[in-house]
């Protein structure tokens, strides 16, 4: 699996003025779901995820495992308002690591919508789902340890990963659009608000195929909206 990291550098005022323009802020405090639809605007099918918007001189970063040059024309070839709002004219992308060392440790930052689905097929916080279960003889439980289970899970998946150190370093509940079921052949947006959680911490490799597919894939849901993008940078040791 060939991995590559792209950036771009969205125009906050541009940005807002054409997720207002196209009704795409109504109800929801994040711009996941614009930036979602622009990115589809500019890339297609290549659409990037998962992405992270940090709103500020980083800009979006994303994985992606579609061809680069492909990429950067399809950068080039965008209309002009998506092109302005996403700030592609400093577009850029290069190749990223695909192969990893087992033990190789890495330290990492992370934004995760951390939900489930529940049978009905509707979402539901991990913290307010481990309460539903909760015996009353058991300990209290903290939002902190329930979301770090969660994620440990998430990063073993495949065999991915082994969680070394996490850290919660901030919550909030945030809401955003997401498209509803289809109703007369449409699909109206709607509000969906959910936890929103920042961890940062430090993991081992453990299958080099696993840990890039899961580069690759993100971790959790909502991941085509700026969620689940696994950030690595070198461990607190280096």
């Amino acid at each position: 699996m060939n991995l590559s990291l792209l950036q771009c550098h969205p125009d906050p005022r541009r940005l807002a003025a054409w997720a207002t323009r196209f009704g795409l802020t109504a109800g929801g405090d994040d711009l996941g779901y614009a930036l979602h639809t622009l990115l589809a605007a500019a890339f297609g099918e290549a659409a990037p995820k998962p992405f992270r918007y940090f709103g500020d001189v980083r800009g979006l970063l994303a994985y992606t495992t579609h061809d680069p040059d492909a990429l950067q024309l399809a950068a080039q070839m965008a209309a002009p308002d998506v092109h302005a709002a996403l700030g592609l004219d400093r577009f850029a992308v290069r190749s990223f690591p695909h192969q990893w060392s087992a033990g190789r440790r890495l330290g990492f930052e992370l934004r995760i919508r951390p939900v489930l689905r529940t049978p009905q097929g509707k979402e539901r916080d991990v913290f307010l789902a481990a309460i539903d279960k909760r015996a009353e003889t058991d300990d209290e439980l903290s939002r902190d340890a329930v979301y770090a289970d969660w994620l440990r899970n998430e990063l073993a998946r495949s065999d991915a990963a082994t969680a070394e150190r996490l850290q919660l370093d901030g919550f909030h509940l945030s809401a955003s659009l997401r498209k509803g079921a289809a109703t007369s052949g449409k699909r109206p947006a709607r509000r969906v608000a959910g936890p929103d959680a920042v961890f940062s911490g430090e993991l081992s490799v453990r299958d080099s195929a696993g840990f890039s597919a899961l580069l690759a894939r993100g971790i959790g849901r909502h991941r085509a909206f700026g969620f689940g993008m696994l950030l690595l940078r070198p461990p607190a040791s280096c």
